[in-house]
Parts: C-alpha cells; sequence; structure tokens
C-alpha cells in the first residue's frame, strides 16, 4: 500500500461532499457486513466491490478540475464521470449475476452483451487507475494486455500464442484468474479492514499517542526529534501500510522539529521519507503486499510475521544508526523539556491494546479479516474507556468515510495488477522472463539480485508498492527459486527490494512528499533518503547469503550469526561511508570498515565471526580515544 495507494492526504470532493461521504460510509458497512457474514461468493463480491470503487473514484477524481478549467468543460467532465459511474454500477450488476453454473460460456463463447461489459469494465478500470495511481500502472496494463492479443505477431524469442478478444474478456473478467484474482481479493478482504483501523486509529487520537511516545523515548537523546521519527514511522507505517501517507502524517510534526533543531532541510526530509517507508515492512501489518505474499506462497501470515520482525528491527537499526552519525556530524543535541514515557503512557495505555490483540490473533492464525474487525471495534472501545478520549459520532463517520476513499488507489491498482498476472500465466510468459534474467545473471545470484534490484527501482518510479510487487513477484521469484532460495525467502527479498522506490533517486515519491513539507531540494531530499535507506538494499542480500530468515532447518546459533553479521554489516558500512564511529576516521580506517562490511555477506561462520571481532576490536579502539577532535 504505497504512493497513492493510501496517501492520507485531505480529499477535495468538490460539490459533491455529501454524496461522496454516504456512497463511501455505504461502501465501509458493506465491507464490515461481508466480512462478518461472508454470505456472499467472490464472483459476487468482487464485482460488487469494484464497481462500488469504481464509482466513488469517477466523483472523487473528476475528468477536468475545477480550478483552471472553463466552467462548460467542467460541467461536461462531471457529466461524463457519472456516465462512466452509472456505467460501472451496471457492469458490476451485470457481473455479480452471471451464471457460472451454464458451462456454455466456455463452449461457446460469451454472449455479444457480456463481451461488451466485460470490455467496458477494462477501460474503465485503466482509466480509473490512471486517474488515482498514474498513467504508467495503466501503460503497463495495456502493454501485457497487447501482448496477449499480438503476441504471436513477436519474434520466435519473445511470441506467445496470441488469443483473441473473446478468450482474453473470458479469462481476465469471467474468471479467478485476471481481474478477480488474488490481488482484488486481498485488497477488497483483508487490506480493507486494516485501512479502516489505520483511519480509525487517526480519528480517535491513537495515531498521536504513538507519536507522542515516541518522542518521550527518544527526544531527550542526540538529534532527538530524528529518532523519534523512525520510531513513531515504525509504529504507524506499519497500520497505515503507506510511505506517503505516513510521511504526510508524522513528517508534519517531525521535519520542523528537527529543522528547529539543527538538521539541513533536505535531511530532515530524508530521515523521514526513510522510516516512513520503513513501516510497511514492520509487522503486525506490513501493507498490502504481505498480504498478498500469503495468498502467493499459501503460507499463512503468522509465519510471514514471525520471520520479517528481525529483519524489520534491524532496518531501524540501521536508519536509527544514520540518524545518530548523522546527529554527531552535526553537533546537535536532544530536546529540552521533553515528557516522560511512563506520564504518556500513563495518559493513553489504553490505545495500546487493539495493537496488542490485532498482532495476538494474527499470531494465533485467526482470519486476516476478522482479525482488523476485531481490531477496528478495539479501537473504538478504546476511545470509549475513558471519558477524555471520548470522540463524536462525526469523527466515527469520518473515519469509516476516509477508510473507503483511502482504498480507491489500493483496489484500482491491484485489479489493474491482476491484468497483468493474468497475463503472465495466459501466455506463460513469465518462464521467457525467468530464463532471461538467468542468462544475464550468468547463474550467478549476486547478479540476479542486482537485475532485480534495478527492476524493482524502474517500477517502483511509476507503480504503487503492491503493484510493483505483484508484477516483479510473478516474474522474478521463479528465477530466485532457480537458485535455491525458498519460496518465502524469494518473496521477501522482492517485497522489500520493491519497496526502495520511494527512497531512490530520481523519482522518490515518499522523499518528494518530505522535501514539500521541508521546504527543500526533492532530488537533495532522495539522495539523502536513499543512503538513510539502504537497508532495504543490504538486508535482502543478507536474506539470500545467510540465515536471517528463520527456518526450521536452521539452528539457532546459524540465526544469531547471521544476525550479529547483518549488524556488523550495517554498522561497518555506515560508518565507512560516513567516516565516523565515536570519532572522525582515517581513510585507511574507512578502507578496512568496508572491507568488513563485505567479509560479513560471505555465508562462513568462521570468516563472519572473525570479521565481527576485528570490527569490535575497532570500535573499542575508537571508543578509547575519546572525543578530542569533536
Amino acid at each position: 500500500m504505497q504512493q497513492q495507494e493510501v496517501a492520507k492526504e485531505p480529499v477535495k470532493l468538490g460539490g459533491f461532499d455529501y454524496l461522496i461521504g454516504a456512497i463511501a460510509i455505504a461502501l465501509t458497512v458493506f465491507q464490515i457486513w461481508h466480512g462478518l457474514a461472508a454470505e456472499l461468493s467472490a464472483p459476487v463480491f468482487l464485482p460488487i466491490h469494484l464497481s462500488w470503487v469504481l464509482v466513488l473514484i469517477f466523483l472523487v477524481k473528476p475528468t477536468f478540475k475545477k480550478d483552471g478549467s472553463p466552467n462548460g468543460l467542467y460541467l461536461l467532465g462531471r457529466g461524463l464521470d457519472f456516465i462512466c459511474a452509472l456505467i460501472a454500477v451496471w457492469a458490476g450488476y451485470r457481473l455479480s449475476h452471471f451464471d457460472y453454473d451454464d458451462l456454455s460460456f466456455l463452449l461457446d463463447g460469451l454472449g455479444n452483451v457480456d463481451l461488451y461489459t466485460g470490455t467496458v469494465l477494462i477501460v474503465l478500470l485503466l482509466e480509473a487507475t490512471r486517474r488515482t495511481v498514474g498513467w504508467v500502472m495503466s501503460l503497463i496494463a495495456i502493454l501485457f494486455l497487447a501482448y496477449g492479443l499480438w503476441g504471436n505477431l513477436l519474434p520466435d524469442e519473445f511470441a506467445s500464442k496470441g488469443f483473441d478478444l473473446q478468450e482474453l474478456i473470458r479469462f481476465h473478467i469471467f474468471s479467478t484468474n485476471g481481474v478477480f484474482g488474488a490481488p482484488l481479493a486481498i485488497s477488497a478482504g483483508v487490506v480493507f479492514v486494516f485501512v479502516l483501523f489505520g483511519a480509525l486509529l487517526q480519528v480517535t487520537g491513537a495515531g498521536q499517542f504513538f507519536i507522542d511516545c515516541a518522542f518521550a523515548i527518544a527526544g531527550r537523546y542526540r538529534g532527538g526529534p530524528a529518532k523519534a521519527s523512525v520510531l513513531a514511522s515504525a509504529a504507524l507505517g506499519s497500520i497505515s501500510g503507506s510511505a506517503i501517507a505516513n510521511t504526510v502524517t508524522t513528517g508534519a510534526l517531525t521535519i520542523p522539529m528537527m529543522k528547529k533543531l539543527g538538521y539541513k532541510p533536505e535531511q530532515a526530509a530524508g530521515i523521514e521519507a526513510a522510516a516512513s517507508t520503513g513501516g510497511q515492512i514492520m509487522p503486525p501489518v506490513m501493507g498490502a503486499g504481505a498480504f498478498v505474499m500469503a495468498q502467493f506462497t499459501g503460507l499463512p501470515y503468522s509465519e510471514i510475521l514471525l520471520v520479517s520482525i528481525a529483519p524489520a528491527i534491524l532496518y531501524f537499526f540501521c536508519t536509527l544508526l544514520y540518524v545518530h552519525l548523522m546527529a554527531c556530524k552535526l553537533g546537535l543535541k536532544g530536546m529540552d523539556n521533553v515528557e516522560k514515557v511512563r506520564v504518556v503512557v500513563k495518559q493513553g495505555w489504553h490505545y495500546l491494546v487493539p495493537l496488542v490483540l490485532i498482532t495476538v490473533l494474527l499470531l494465533m492464525s485467526y482470519s486476516p479479516v476478522l482479525v482488523g474487525l476485531a481490531g477496528c471495534l478495539a479501537i473504538v472501545l478504546a476511545a470509549f474507556s475513558r471519558r477524555k478520549t471520548w470522540v463524536k459520532f462525526s469523527a466515527l463517520l469520518e473515519g469509516l468515510r476516509d477508510g473507503a476513499l483511502m482504498i480507491l488507489p489500493i483496489s484500482a491498482a491491484c485489479a489493474t495488477a491482476g491484468l497483468v498476472v493474468g497475463v503472465v500465466g495466459q501466455t506463460g510468459i513469465g518462464l521467457q522472463f525467468t530464463q532471461a534474467l538467468l542468462a544475464l545473471s550468468g547463474g550467478y545470484l549476486w547478479g540476479a539480485f542486482i537485475l532485480i534490484a534495478i527492476a524493482a527501482v524502474v517500477l517502483g518510479m511509476g507503480l504503487p508498492v503492491t503493484a510493483a510487487y505483484i508484477v516483479l513477484s510473478v516474474m522474478a521469484v521463479p528465477a530466485l527459486n532457480e537458485f535455491g532460495l525458498p519460496v518465502l525467502t524469494a518473496h521477501l527479498i522482492v517485497f522489500w527490494l520493491s519497496q526502495t522506490s520511494n527512497v531512490t533517486p530520481p523519482i522518490a515519491l515518499a522523499a518528494f512528499a518530505g522535501a514539500g513539507i521541508a521546504g527543500a531540494s526533492p532530488m537533495k531530499s532522495s539522495v539523502q533518503a536513499f543512503k538513510l535507506a539502504f537497508g532495504f538494499f543490504i538486508i535482502p542480500l543478507m536474506m539470500a547469503y545467510s540465515g536471517l530468515l528463520w527456518r526450521a532447518d536452521e539452528t539457532a546459533f546459524d540465526f544469531t550469526v547471521a544476525i550479529l553479521a547483518t549488524i556488523g554489516l550495517i554498522i561497518s558500512f555506515a560508518c565507512g561511508v560516513e567516516g565516523r564511529l565515536v570519532n572522525r576516521l582515517s581513510p585507511m580506517l574507512r578502507v578496512v570498515l568496508l572491507a568488513i562490511a563485505c567479509l560479513m555477506l560471505v555465508h562462513n561462520p568462521v570468516l563472519r565471526i572473525s570479521a565481527l571481532v576485528a570490527l569490535a576490536g575497532i570500535m573499542f579502539w575508537d571508543w578509547k580515544k575519546g572525543k578530542a577532535d569533536d
């Protein structure tokens, strides 16, 4: 759930506020009812959900903006929007009432009305995706659909059978292989309730409580606001699942405080972007992609949650280390008049109950949909459990509305990603991509890793994280499996690399959002964010080359060495690049630290332990020198 996926920005609803609010709240009520009753089958529920989403998109995202467009043109566009919304309702009705028990459509083909329905729905979906996610996602889907239609015209190395429109619509619309496949099913079911949970956290004041806790814990230390930003983003980003939403929400408070303390504007923006992006890999809720991963791998979400804890903590350790080194170089101190932790916790401890509840229930392998709904109920009850945290009924309605509006780009992106996944399955292009990747990598895992990382960054320039992960996983995971990596390890590597687009120049949307708040250069901010978030590249490498993901066939010793080696890699690399431990480091010592970092990648316990001992010796020697050169 990234970028435009769940961006918690003020939604300008024009003159249709009440209409849109009513439709959005009705969608949320429908989703809650379905989550509790589960009386509708997927072929009925998913078309209703998608048509509802399309209606809202065409109403919320007008063809022409009111500001800057002639009044007549704006009204004409609104009329077109209403027509598209009505067509979406009609298409949803037709599909939800389609008789799948009558197999004549497989033998004789679709009737004209159903063929038109499927074609129009794809067109509406691509346009809705363009409005909410961007034209790149729609263009990628169009290219894949074109390959499905005319792949037989390409050279033999890239050719496919080539399918006619009848076969394409039947496969992608009237089955569970395309638009109504796993990505949309996960978005409409699991992701919606957790997005709603995040919306309710904000309107009840729980989000502010987590920010206050972060400042109470880290505010008094060197570079306090920056460290508090990292901790707050770890907590809130896990729930919101959106790097941009997290950057905007927490950054509005933390970025000005970082600037006031002495951080440069681009540094403040980069810190917030790197920390907020990390929220999407932090359990218990790791964004929409993690739930899609559970569907793709066939593994329980609780298993994904458990193996992700250690890498996520290591990522935030990496970011905190860079923040600390940056504060040391700038000579920054902590904040004054920081509230004590016990005082903050005493005032809002009841907000921790919903988070603990959903974590425990997920670990107990309860249905994620029911867990999310239980969390939503728990956060409302928590708010009303103490008189001073009561919220107005209008605020709860706002949360219900925001939950529906925040799911719009997610569902649109997932439905469109389903088209890409469907074409890959229908044409077999995934096998060709795997073979090409293996050939280009020269048979080396590190070569494939670099190629996949580049592909992830390029895809992420125009796609939300979830969509980038879905597209890349169906193409790249089989290649990683060929190198002997387990399925879950391969998926987590791709999932982590898919996050990098938020912080990697030249298009780093989370960094750009932070730059807007900080009044900084977007490109300089993205460079800072990339440096701070280098754990997104290093930790997946350690997943591939060590036992960083604890598996049943792995010993506690191997796992411990892998954790320590990753910590050593982070410290030696960061300090080598920044040129500082306690004191400023000589060029020779920086080279030694970078060499130690490379040794940590070698999957040899003896070599890694030797490198760790050498690193510990350097750190002790530098600490004994004191701080004479500060």
